[in-house]
């Protein structure tokens, strides 16, 4: 069975940083893409950040470009997303995901419907 665990979420003020973290479990985590998302409320979830499984190839939405960095750690089979100059904006439930499939070494998937296997949430506020 797949589980993503997501933690490292809390109230920040805006300017502060945070670093999220997923830890997989029930699949071989270096053969999979790892998706971070977010959904604040009224709002679609959207792909945040995600990093291939093998090249390091990562994706970032273009609001946080420069601002988040996405990692990964096979050996603790974790990933981890690190946010830097927090926004009011940037407030949302943060989701980590992983496709169905083993991906290919630098597929960095996107869209919430290429993901089959999705984490709780944490939640992420930041004060203005």
């Amino acid at each position: 069975e797949v589980q993503l665990v997501e933690s490292g979420g809390g109230l920040v003020q805006a300017g502060g940083s945070l670093r999220l973290s997923c830890a997989a479990s029930g699949v071989y985590f270096e053969d999979y893409a790892i998706g971070w998302f977010r959904q604040a409320p009224g709002k679609e979830r959207e792909g945040v950040s995600c990093i291939s499984s093998s090249d390091g190839s990562a994706y970032y939405l273009d609001s946080v470009k420069g601002r988040f960095t996405i990692s990964r750690d096979n050996a603790k089979n974790t990933v981890y997303l690190q946010m830097k100059n927090l926004k009011p904006e940037d407030a949302a439930v943060y989701y980590c995901a992983t496709p169905l499939s083993r991906s290919s070494a630098d597929y960095t998937p996107h869209q919430a419907y290429e993901y089959a296997y999705w984490g709780q949430g944490t939640q992420v506020t930041v004060s203005s």
